[in-house]
């Protein structure tokens, strides 16, 4: 037991942080329709560190995470400027193009370094087991100070996400609105990609939406559910990965995927 409590115990407090702002996080992306976005900032998040490594910066370094957050903040500019009100060409292709294109230059950037193989896969996937107290307290400030934003923002940020035409109604801008939106998003992607990696944001984001959805229509309850499943798959997901000797983001990854498909299961059959 003592064993498990050292090598597990700090990246169970970093999915605990990860929980706390994605869930909610995600209830934004989902009621945007974009369930891409964050796929595509982490991807874009992960060209960004990928290009510092290349040229020599530390990649668990801050040097590291500013170059990252400033690609991430220049896609959530895109973003904010492609979004239209009735566009001829969707904002989800859009978020998609920008995620392959992504995708292809940093394994593009990666073919010219040393041990690019191994780079990738800690972008896919993370490295949770090197998380100490340190990465623990940096991320629960920041994204405490976000969390903070949203509470006092919660109208607009909202009324946007849910009701656009609503929002216009009452004066609020929104390209502003979306930018502060997408910005304050990528802050997190970007932080959570350094040690989580991008299939385990993602899953964090949208599978705990997705499954609350299932269950009930109101924001209160979606969050609660939402929390309480990130923190259920998470210990669970990262127990197996011990037992198993398997690597940890992806076991919760998949343990994420299993409870969506069992929850969707219990759903259809009390339906019937």
């Amino acid at each position: 037991m003592n064993d498990i409590l050292q090598v597990l115990l700090w990246p169970a407090l970093a999915c605990l942080v990860v929980t706390g702002i994605h869930a909610y996080l995600g209830l934004h992306v989902v009621e945007r329709g974009v369930i891409f976005v964050d796929l595509s900032l982490a991807q874009i998040a992960s060209l960004g560190a990928t290009i510092a490594f290349l040229i020599g910066v530390d990649v668990h370094g801050d040097g590291a995470y500013f170059f990252s957050l400033g690609f991430t903040l220049i896609g959530a500019a895109l973003f904010t400027l492609t979004r239209t009100k009735k566009g001829a060409i969707p904002h989800e292709a859009i978020i998609g193009i920008v995620y392959a294109v992504s995708a292809a230059a940093t394994v593009f950037v990666m073919d010219r370094a040393r041990e690019g193989a191994e780079h990738i896969k800690y972008i896919l996937v993370g490295n949770l087991l090197a998380v100490g107290p340190r990465d623990v307290l940096k991320i629960a400030i920041l994204y405490s100070i976000i969390g903070l934003l949203h509470w006092w923002w919660r109208e607009p940020f909202l009324l946007v996400s849910t009701n656009p035409a609503e929002a216009i109604r009452r004066g609020h801008n929104i390209t502003l609105w979306d930018f502060l939106f997408y910005a304050t998003f990528g802050i997190v992607v970007t932080a959570s990609v350094a040690i989580a990696g991008v299939l385990l944001v993602f899953s964090y984001l949208i599978v705990p939406s997705v499954a609350a959805m299932l269950f009930s229509e109101k924001i209160g309850t979606r969050l609660t559910i939402g929390w309480a499943l990130s923190t259920v798959v998470s210990f669970a997901g990262m127990y197996g990965s011990y037992a198993l000797d398997a690597p940890t983001g992806a076991t919760i990854v998949c343990t994420f995927g299993l409870a969506l498909a069992l929850l969707a299961g219990f759903k259809k059959l009390t339906a019937a």
